[in-house]
């Protein structure tokens, strides 16, 4: 049963997360008519875990970050076979920000220039200055928290809201880089510390990787979606998206989604800007397959889909002998780190590591943390009280390793696993490179040292932390060579110039900074030039 009676827009933006809801914002402020299309729907913060004193149970199973574990109905399943990690992400209003921490830095400038510098991937075909702007006017939107001055970064970068408290772990964290001479700066984050529009400032419940219960984190359902409704924006839930239909001059003419029940809708319009991370992207790409594309939209280089980029993090547990408050938020990160960010001659790898620390989330967590590394008789009786007790005496450190690109990393169709409504299911394979595991073991034992400095009683390491990663990068590439890359620096498809990618598959490397920052700056960046040129006529059907 096809719907066919929907009126036309300007713009469809698959996907309400971080680049989908500033797409539509954006497009919508400057008067176009635009529909959203989200698979999932409004989360209620009342709903969230964190709300309830079984909270971290309830992540193990109905809230966890895993789609393969949650289930719900607007997730689809991933087959992981081929995979060393099984990605994390999330299908509602906001997306995967209703569970990030909301760490929020930067990539640096040498991130662009990565060919230039070492030798290795590629350079993209915009620099850090030309992103600034759109950096900036992210931070002050959003009401980003943050200290000004910090030395890994160009001066002249500061946040609209001060810094959230680094707290007694943060204190003593930094007691302990300064110890060993290595660089430190309180966290950014995308928390306020202040009331900022409709967000509270932060209470510090510490759960913010499962939603936060006071409205105090900027996901995208909070700081972006009110204002793009305002704006005039529509938003479409329960709308799962199957297909991108195009016309024999392989320019899009409509999109094709399916409701709740199952019924198909056909949203036609001037563009299609596709938002669904960097493995639902690839995924949609692959199912809208054509005569005028055969290997799938956009696919003519053979490259979507390729070069997956996830960030496997280590992350090593230390816990101290006096009461460090260590529940208390945000997760989001206390202090971070830039000492080790890029190549060093005396290294045997290439590019680096990202270093912050978290808060420990609770009684549970610090029981499993122990549980592979201690028998029986230490968590048994009353030694299982003392390990939960531990947790508000914790310090995590954690470290986001860059992962180069790699064609073999990839996102395809799976001939066999399909969602609830029968469309194919992505196929994730993925492997750890030899680089990457350097950068893991190097990662691990840097952050070994800072908790000895630190004074810490006992270390719990972990080489790939689980619940993890959340960044999916790199499969749309951008660059300026449409035989080896997807979209231009404008996130504008080589093959099908009224198609736009705007989230973090169109990265050409990952960096090891928590990516949603530069995600949403160049989402801002597609969506203002996306603007000029339809105003100009080059977007048209």
């Amino acid at each position: 049963m096809m719907d066919d009676n929907t009126a036309d827009a300007d713009a469809v933006v698959i996907g309400s997360g971080p680049s989908g809801a500033i797409m539509t914002y954006t497009l919508a402020e400057a008067g176009f008519k635009v529909v959203c299309l989200e698979q999932g729907d409004w989360v209620n913060p009342s709903d969230y875990p964190g709300n309830k004193p079984e909270w971290e149970l309830l992540i193990q199973k109905q809230w966890a970050h895993d789609p393969n574990v949650r289930q719900f109905a607007s997730d689809y399943p991933l087959d992981v076979s081929a995979s060393a990690i099984a990605p994390s992400m999330f299908n509602g209003v906001g997306g995967s920000t209703v569970y990030y921490g909301a760490e929020w830095p930067r990539l640096l400038p040498s991130d662009f220039h990565v060919r230039t510098l070492d030798g290795v991937a590629d350079d993209w075909p915009i620099t850090y200055a030309e992103l600034a702007p759109d950096y900036d006017e992210i931070d002050a939107f959003m009401g980003v928290s943050g200290l000004g001055g910090d030395p890994a970064y160009p001066d002249g970068l500061d946040y609209p809201l001060p810094p959230m408290p680094i707290g007694k772990g943060g204190m003593r964290a930094a007691a302990g880089m300064n110890k060993l001479g290595w660089h430190w700066w309180p966290g950014t984050n995308a928390i306020p510390s202040q009331k900022f529009k409709a967000m509270s400032a932060c209470a510090r419940w510490g759960v913010c990787e499962w939603g936060c219960p006071e409205s105090a984190k900027a996901s995208a359902d909070i700081a972006w979606w009110p204002h793009a409704l305002k704006s005039g924006a529509t938003l479409v839930t329960g709308a799962r998206v199957r297909r991108i239909e195009t016309r024999s001059d392989g320019r899009a003419d409509a999109v094709l989604w399916l409701d709740r029940h199952g019924v198909e809708h056909r949203q036609r319009a001037n563009a299609v800007v596709v938002c669904a991370n960097g493995v639902g992207t690839p995924r949609l790409l692959l199912l809208s397959d054509s005569t005028a594309h055969p290997d799938g939209l956009g696919n003519s280089s053979g490259l979507v889909g390729k070069n997956l980029m996830l960030h496997p993090n280590p992350g090593v547990t230390g816990y101290y002998d006096d009461d460090l408050d260590s529940w208390k938020g945000p997760s989001g990160q206390n202090i971070h780190s830039m000492e080790f960010y890029d190549t060093r001659p005396e290294h045997d790898f290439v590019r680096g590591i990202k270093m912050m620390t978290l808060p420990t989330p609770g009684p549970l967590n610090a029981i499993e943390t122990r549980r592979e590394a201690s028998t029986f008789d230490e968590l048994w009786g009353p030694a299982i009280h003392h390990a939960a007790r531990s947790h508000a005496r914790g310090i995590i450190w954690a470290a986001n390793t860059e992962d180069l690109p790699e064609e073999h990393n990839r996102v395809t169709l799976d001939p066999k696993l399909v969602d609830n409504h029968g469309i194919p299911a992505p196929k994730v394979s993925y492997t750890i490179a030899d680089n990457t595991w350097k950068l893991i073991k190097f990662a691990v034992d840097r952050m070994e040292e800072v908790h000895a400095a630190s004074g810490a009683a006992e270390t719990f390491p972990v080489e790939v932390m689980p619940d993890l990663p959340g960044h999916l990068l790199g499969t749309a590439r951008m660059g300026n060579d449409p035989a080896t890359s997807v979209v231009d620096s404008y996130g504008r498809m080589h093959d099908s110039p009224n198609v736009f990618v705007a989230d973090g598959s169109v990265f050409v490397t990952s960096g090891s900074a928590n990516p949603t920052a530069t995600i949403s700056a160049l989402a801002l960046r597609i969506a203002k030039n996306l603007v000029r040129t339809a105003k100009d006529g080059t977007v048209v059907r």
